[in-house]
């Protein structure tokens, strides 16, 4: 039998199926999922949907006793071919939990469900930060889901099981995006015939971005013609800037290319005459040291931004190019049409990075690391900025 986190995960790439899920179960949340459970989803690969979902309707039955890994597996099987036909006086849409998959892909089915039905009340299901980016919106209205992916498997599946009695009601229509509440689908929240669920792990080719694939879905399942859309506060006293940058990686430190990059990117901005806005993170962490050291040793119009993400975005969304790594920031400059560089590094393949890439309007650059890599930045900003 696989010992290790790594074994199952050859197992289950190699079409075998653990006999028991009782060490999985037990493992610390972030192995389980950081090295089982998001690379069998972040793989795109089809074949590998039913492995992901007998492995974690396992897991479900072995944490939540009132399951049956077989009803969920056969529950699922009927929930990727639902399409709903209720006309809803309620429409809740899931958060994908993280920020840039809210942008990227859950806004669009916001956006969808505000065109199909003008008169049904919208609600976001998700975290108060992520709601933070559409909160500006008026028909758009809040159901807070603390879902902490520092959380253990026992609390993570609690948020959703502690999500689902609002959305009893027989007039409520759920939109689920591949959600994490919803355990991308596996864990039950409402019935199957008021459930539209976006299978994203299951559809397009090598090269398509989620974000073409979450809008021919809703095109094809909803009818409407939707697109990412951000609508967070606009203070005034967020400091506008020629550039937005950000080097968050989530908790993927892979994503980084070195301090050495980051600090001649940062500062060669500013030798060309160009005002910077820096997010620095979370205070405490790694980045906000950074982005605070960066801050000691750049000269120029250098501006850090300490605060939440959504003010952030909003600055994004006023400037007049945005430099990152593969994070929320790029998504919120694709949604809103700003000339974007985007470094990949760390990435699974090329599928994903296709899938993750800033699909939006106007100027694109996705760059990966490797010789000459500062020269490419720098000719993609000279297209930009001249």
């Amino acid at each position: 039998m696989a010992s290790t986190s790594a074994e199952v995960l050859a197992l289950l790439r190699a079409g075998g199926r653990p006999a028991s899920v009782d060490a999985l179960a037990s493992l610390p949340a972030s192995e389980l999922f950081g090295s089982v459970i998001e690379p069998l989803a972040d793989s795109f690969d089809p074949a590998l949907i039913p492995a992901y979902v007998d492995l974690f309707a396992r897991l479900l039955e072995r944490v939540a006793p009132s399951f049956s890994a077989a009803a969920l597996v056969e529950r699922y099987s009927a929930l990727r071919a639902s399409r709903p036909s209720l006309e809803p006086s309620r429409v809740v849409v899931l958060s994908r939990v993280t920020l840039g998959a809210d942008v990227a892909i859950t806004s669009t089915f916001l956006k969808a469900a505000m065109m199909r039905w003008p008169a049904a009340s919208v609600v976001f299901a998700g975290p108060a930060k992520n709601f933070e980016l559409f909160a500006g919106e008026p028909r758009v209205s809040f159901l807070e889901v603390r879902y902490g992916r520092g959380a253990t498997l026992e609390e993570r599946v609690r948020a959703g099981m502690e999500l689902a009695p609002f959305l009893t009601d027989v007039s409520t229509l759920v939109l689920d995006p591949d959600s994490r509440l919803s355990q991308l689908g596996v864990l039950p929240l409402a019935d199957v015939s008021r459930t539209l669920f976006f299978e994203s792990r299951g559809v397009g080719g090598a090269s398509d971005s989620l974000v073409g694939l979450a809008r021919g879905f809703v095109a094809e399942a909803l009818g409407v013609d939707a697109a990412p859309w951000i609508a967070p506060p606009s203070p005034e006293w967020v400091p506008r800037a020629d550039v937005a940058v950000s080097f968050g990686v989530g908790e993927n430190p892979a994503k980084r290319v070195s301090d050495s990059f980051e600090f001649y990117l940062v500062q060669g901005l500013l030798d060309r005459g160009l005002s910077v806005l820096l997010d620095s993170g979370a205070p405490g962490t790694a980045e906000a040291e950074r982005a605070a050291r960066l801050e000691s040793s750049c000269q120029g119009a250098l501006f850090i931004w300490q605060g939440s993400f959504a003010p952030f975005a909003a600055a994004i969304g006023r400037s007049r190019l945005y430099v990152g790594y593969d994070s929320a920031g790029q998504h919120v400059a694709a949604a809103c049409g700003v000339p974007r560089i985007t470094v990949f590094n760390g990435h699974s393949g090329e599928t994903f990075a296709a899938r993750w890439r800033p699909d939006g309007a106007g100027f694109s650059r996705v760059l990966f690391p490797g010789e000459g890599l500062m020269e490419r930045v720098w000719r993609a900003v000279k297209e930009v900025v001249g």
